[in-house]
């Protein structure tokens, strides 16, 4: 993927610039767009909403208490109960602590039953089309879909229903502007569809109890512990959706990496170690998180400019893991890049909690399909890619194939 600019974007605002980069017809490359924002680190938008593109800017505002992780100013937020994903301190740390209390200790020691799910995903799809593989819905989807079920204490057969929640869900976290009125209408069902079910899962689960991590955020002994039914179901909903949309988009991009990047597969396929750093430049290089909103509590003196309190703040987290500012050669796909700090995963104390399972999933994916695959080749480039401008990913990532290497273990 190129980051060259063209004419035709030259003379464009910075407001035409970033509604350039959201359009559909760029989704499979909107970094050129992104590469002339970054001229302007921070800069007042047309709508009054202001836009931060360049890494030592966003580090700053992902970091600085005079800034509010609810994308909505103050005088616009409606009395409802939010997910730690938009709460602030103290109430941010105290839904924090309770979920990484749950989460942390049940994802340690996974790698193992990920490995042995990407194997049988892998195993599952290939037999039955042989010699074409669909990296998306063969195994992007299911793997991450799976971890967080087990983990959550979803019913297998729930899978299907809440990931279609899911998909219509995060429509919704784009920018207003972009959606239709049906796709409006439709977020509000889904909205509506996805609080009757987790009411319902969380009724069952009360009568019933278990082990998962949706019954130690019930029945939690922590002095945090353990949440209300609200909280509890709001956590719930936030760690469904973000628990696997986000990995689906990293593994399907670092495939997509990967494949335009023969010399990298070719490493990968003879050493696995190099997988958790190639994994950290797919965070960078083509993020499956594309930017965050914030607001500010107070003024704030940035890149030579103050932003007003009270203001939407858009920090474009892709831009920033291209700025050359920080990366050298920062268009270029570097699978060992040495200190890579890239904005992949956000940052300050709202730094993804999924994190280390994310890794993980990608990890091991990537490394099984560069050492199964035998010349794997892209169907179509670029892949179509879904709806959505903030979490980007492709659709389908259709990819053939001459042979599949049998598994550790096969003959």
């Amino acid at each position: 993927m190129t980051s060259t600019t063209t004419s035709t974007t030259h003379q464009h605002t910075a407001s035409d610039l970033f509604a350039q980069a959201l359009r559909y017809e760029h989704r499979a490359n909107p970094y050129p767009y992104y590469e002339q924002l970054l001229r302007r680190p921070v800069i007042r938008m047309d709508d009054g909403t202001w836009l931060a593109s360049g890494h030592r800017e966003i580090s700053l505002l992902l970091r600085d208490p005079r800034i509010s992780a609810d994308r909505l100013p103050p005088q616009h937020q409606r009395p409802i109960r939010k997910s730690l994903l938009v709460e602030d301190p103290p109430r941010h740390d105290q839904l924090r602590r309770l979920v990484t209390q749950q989460f942390v200790p049940r994802v340690m020691g996974m790698r193992d039953h990920i490995d042995a799910l990407v194997t049988g995903l892998l195993d599952a799809h290939t037999s039955e089309r042989a010699g074409q593989l669909d990296v998306v819905g063969d195994l992007a989807y299911p793997l991450p879909v799976t971890v967080i079920c087990e983990l959550l204490g979803v019913p297998r057969e729930d899978e299907s229903l809440f990931g279609s929640l899911a998909r219509r869900l995060t429509r919704g976290l784009d920018p207003i502007d972009t959606q239709t009125e049906d796709e409006i209408r439709e977020l509000q069902q889904a909205r509506g569809e996805l609080v009757e079910y987790l009411e319902g899962l969380i009724a069952r689960h009360d009568a019933t109890g278990g082990d998962d991590l949706l019954s130690g955020l019930m029945h939690s002994q922590e002095p945090d512990g353990p949440m209300d039914p609200v909280d509890l179901r709001v956590t719930l909903g936030l760690l469904l959706i973000a628990g696997h949309e986000t990995t689906v988009n990293l593994i399907a991009n670092g495939t997509l990496a990967l494949l335009r990047h023969p010399d990298a597969l070719a490493r990968l396929r003879t050493d696995p170690d190099l997988a958790t750093p190639l994994v950290e430049e797919v965070l960078r290089y083509d993020p499956p998180v594309q930017m965050s909103g914030r607001s500010t509590l107070a003024d704030i003196d940035i890149a030579g400019t103050t932003i007003p309190k009270g203001s939407r703040v858009r920090l474009l987290l892709a831009a920033g893991n291209r700025d050359p500012q920080r990366f050298a050669d920062p268009d270029r796909f570097v699978p060992d890049r040495p200190d890579n700090a890239h904005l992949g995963f956000g940052g300050g104390i709202h730094y993804c909690i999924g994190a280390t399972l994310a890794r993980a999933e990608a990890q091991i994916a990537l490394t099984a399909l560069a050492r199964r695959l035998e010349s794997p080749r892209l169907i179509a480039d670029p892949p179509p890619y879904r709806e959505n401008a903030i979490l980007r990913g492709p659709e389908r990532l259709p990819v053939s194939f001459t042979r599949l290497v049998p598994g550790a273990g096969e003959a």
